[in-house]
């Protein structure tokens, strides 16, 4: 049965919160995975730049986001979604953070949905894991990357690690569980964070910032294995790999699934 991947992505959840946080799922299904408690993010530690990081393979000073304003990067990068693309792959992109609409360049997606979370609230991330699931369900595209903004939002109005900013990480292992529920064996599932955060904010270099979970499901990943020296470039060279696709060569990232330091 031919590879496909679902990539999810928790906007600003840091670690410790899984540990804390009183919905079990995700804690407990961490030790389903190859996981890891200290994967790395990038400087800036903002959200635009390290989704351009995860889809680039690139750090910030090198496509040019710094900030949550898209820039053309002065020396164009093949992205994952273009490379899948190319390979004749289908891509489905489900968000609800605007400012996201160009980590793919137009032609490269098969389908992209955004719903508002600055209308809707966390009703907007729970619409587009419904649609999330209909694309497992109904379509099973090669990959669906599908972005939840709710703790990362909480967090700048209450603060990391705030009753409120738990109740938002409750909240997300909640939806990653009816995910799950839905997955088709064929699907490797990878869930990860782009960042964490401290007080109110992001950003920074400090550890409450850049550490991240990262979780790797499926087939091609040993259970209850904790991986180390892995972080955000990673993830588009794993990616292209169980999709069968060459990464682009500017990509500085690695393959973890061939890298034995990881694992």
């Amino acid at each position: 049965m031919e590879n496909k991947v679902l990539l999810v992505l928790i906007d600003g959840l840091r670690p410790d919160a899984l540990e804390q946080c009183s919905h079990l799922f995700l804690k407990k299904f961490m030790h389903k995975c190859s996981y890891t408690k200290r994967g790395l993010s990038v400087n800036p530690s903002v959200t635009l730049p390290c989704h351009m990081s995860i889809f680039h393979s690139v750090n910030p000073d090198r496509h040019g986001v710094m900030e949550n304003i898209y820039v053309r990067p002065p020396r164009p990068v093949n992205g994952l979604f273009e490379v899948l693309a190319k390979n004749k792959k289908k891509s489905f992109f489900f968000y609800t953070w605007e400012e996201l609409r160009d980590i793919g360049r137009p032609g490269s997606l098969a389908r992209q949905e955004f719903c508002s979370y600055e209308k809707y609230g966390r009703q907007a991330d729970v619409c587009m894991c419904l649609r999330t699931i209909e694309a497992l369900k109904n379509e099973q595209p090669d990959f669906i990357f599908y972005y939840m903004t709710c703790p990362d939002e909480v967090g700048h109005k209450y603060g990391w690690m705030s009753t409120e900013y738990m109740d938002a990480v409750n909240f997300a292992s909640e939806t990653v569980k009816k995910i799950v529920e839905a997955l088709p064996e064929n699907y490797n599932l990878i869930i990860t964070a782009d960042h964490g955060g401290h007080d109110r904010t992001h950003g920074t270099t400090m550890a409450e910032d850049m550490m991240i979970p990262m979780m790797f499901y499926g087939t091609a990943w040993e259970a209850d294995k904790e991986m180390n020296n892995i972080g955000l470039l990673d993830l588009a060279p794993t990616i292209a790999s169980l999709l069968g696709c060459e990464p682009d060569s500017v990509w500085e990232g690695s393959n973890i699934l061939s890298d034995n330091n990881c694992i």
